[in-house]
């Protein structure tokens, strides 16, 4: 009884229009008020005990982390060093595409966030080389989803968060995936390339890889300083996002300058010389790989006590290569270098070892102005208006996510307390269910309800109540979790509710059926991606548990 009361509420709120959170929370509380004896005592500790969940925690700060990233000029940077990578293929435009979108979803976790800022840029370029409208429109909002399979993946966390899973070993899951979902799509994007002769971009050598590699560098650190930090030891998913939040706001205002008070704001002048920019760089160069390099190694030697090496030792086996980069790069561009002479001529210096301090003193100057800057700007960048457009546009959606979060936790609590999951369990197992027909029934029931809500609120719903079957059909907990999310990818572009579709209309100014229409074929692509890490658990598993062993459950 009060489970077919549960389910018809929710269901009736849903389809009268009524805010996801509300359909959720407000059901579980009739039930728990009026149908069940379990005391309205565990719902305001259901409520709070949601509210202090530590995993989640990690979602504010990803999804501040992501908003400075969508706002600074991340997004123009990954696409060009994409653009230098694949361009030169047929079709290499579009498979650009879809490596930036690859890209910024390892920074923002947000499958929205990647389709506004790699699709912004995107789309209008492709148009200018001959690409249709419809055509990038497509690409764009199936690589956005790949926003919440490569990590760090805020649908992850929601998923550990519901279940107990590692969010260190969904994190690891879902890169292999996504990366087979990315070169599927291009794969897609080459063939039809070939059959429309849609155009390539000229090559320009391994030289035009490695300036935009540099120039985007800041920007994909970020994916080493999550990653490594969290299966280096040095800190947990949580405190992984808070330090991307930190350091995300520190690229975006103070290094590459897209926004804040040093907005536009060039790093090297028009009037600094030749020398001083050599030395410049190559300071830049040895400091960026020392700074690295050092982040490497502790993440790599790091214990349960901290590092098993001392920081000078560190210093040390980081330090001589650093230099070594910083005087290689300095002879090397200071040779044969042009300069104003005394006279009001020119003279070639020859460069070498015994320029090598005038060629780095002279670059200092640069430093010190920079520095000088960042320092009196600082405290006016953090209280700048783009800056506090950011952080207000971040808490709204934070506030909206968690809402909807903490109510779906109430309702999975009241799934449990009037046990509910094992009625199904059980009803499964007399009809026969093994794992193959359960993970096909989990597919189905994922896609159609994808089509109608949004991928935390519709996971936190669904988790529950397969979780406790998959565990009894022996279905790995991590690889469930890869399958929900894949499933939550395709429900984004799905009608009537794909959120991808939404925002993809909205940035090129289409109507929702065409985007639709631009979208279908591809989403066979990821349909057939969805076969494969149903049925291959390996793609799922082999990474996390190579690098962290088996997740333990107590079913």
């Amino acid at each position: 009884m009060e489970s077919t009361v549960l389910l018809v509420l929710v269901l009736l709120f849903l389809f009268m229009g009524v805010p996801v959170a509300i359909s959720l929370g407000l059901p579980a509380l009739i039930v728990v008020a009026f149908f069940s004896s379990d005391s309205m005592s565990s719902v305001a500790i259901q409520l709070f005990t949601a509210a202090q969940n530590y995993t989640l925690l990690a979602i504010p700060f990803f999804i501040l982390a992501s908003a400075f990233m969508s706002t600074g000029g991340v997004a123009k940077r990954l696409i060009n060093f994409a653009i230098a990578a694949v361009g030169h293929f047929r079709g290499g435009l579009a498979m650009a595409s879809v490596l930036a979108c690859m890209l910024f979803a390892a920074l923002s976790g947000s499958s929205p966030a990647t389709v506004v800022a790699i699709g912004t840029i995107a789309i209008a370029g492709m148009q200018k080389v001959g690409y249709s409208k419809e055509f990038s429109a497509g690409i764009i909002a199936n690589a956005g989803t790949l926003g919440i399979l490569i990590p760090p993946s805020i649908v992850m966390v929601v998923y550990s968060a519901a279940t107990d899973v590692s969010v260190g070993r969904m994190f690891l899951a879902g890169v292999i995936p996504g990366l087979l979902a990315g070169l599927m799509l291009m794969g897609a994007i080459y063939i039809v390339a070939r059959y429309k002769n849609l155009p390539a971009e000229e090559w320009k050598g391994f030289g035009e890889i490695l300036s935009h590699g540099k120039t985007a560098g800041w920007g994909l650190f970020l994916i080493v300083i999550i990653l490594g930090g969290i299966y280096g030891g040095v800190f947990t998913p949580t405190e992984a996002a808070a330090v991307a939040a930190i350091y995300s706001f520190l690229i975006a205002v103070f290094v590459y300058r897209d926004m804040g008070p040093l907005k536009g704001e060039p790093w090297v002048l028009e009037s600094d010389g030749a020398r001083a920019r050599i030395g410049f760089n190559a300071i830049t160069y040895g400091l960026s790989f020392l700074v690295v390099a050092l982040i490497m190694v502790f993440f790599a030697t790091a214990g349960p006590d901290g590092s098993t090496l001392s920081f000078g030792e560190r210093m040390v086996l980081c330090g001589i290569p650093a230099l070594l980069v910083m005087i290689a790069y300095a002879v090397w561009r200071s040779k044969g270098l042009t300069m104003a002479s005394a006279s009001g001529g020119t003279v070639t210096t020859g460069g070498g070892f015994g320029a090598l301090p005038g060629t780095l003193a002279a670059g200092l100057p640069i430093f010190g102005r920079n520095f000088k800057l960042i320092g009196t700007k600082f405290v006016p960048g953090c209280f700048h208006p783009e800056t506090k457009k950011v952080l207000v546009d971040a808490s709204k959606t934070t506030v909206m996510l968690m809402f909807i979060i903490v109510n779906a936790l109430l309702f999975a609590h009241t799934l449990t307390a009037e046990r509910i999951p094992d009625a199904i369990t059980a009803l499964m197992l007399d009809y026969g269910f093994n794992w193959f027909t359960f993970l096909i029934a989990v597919n189905i029931l994922l896609l159609i309800g994808g089509q109608f809500m949004e991928p935390s609120g519709l996971l936190l719903i669904v988790a529950p109540v397969v979780f406790p079957i998959a565990m009894e059909l022996g279905v790995d907990p991590v690889h469930l979790g890869i399958i929900m999310v894949v499933n939550m990818e395709i429900g984004m572009i799905t009608p009537p509710i794909g959120l991808n579709l939404f925002v993809t209309s909205g940035i090129t100014g289409m109507s929702l059926v065409r985007v639709v229409k631009a979208a279908m074929p591809f989403v066979g692509v990821l349909f057939v991606f969805l076969i494969l890490v149903t049925y291959v658990p390996a793609l799922s598993t082999w990474l996390p548990y190579s690098l962290m062993g088996p997740e333990l459950m107590v079913r």
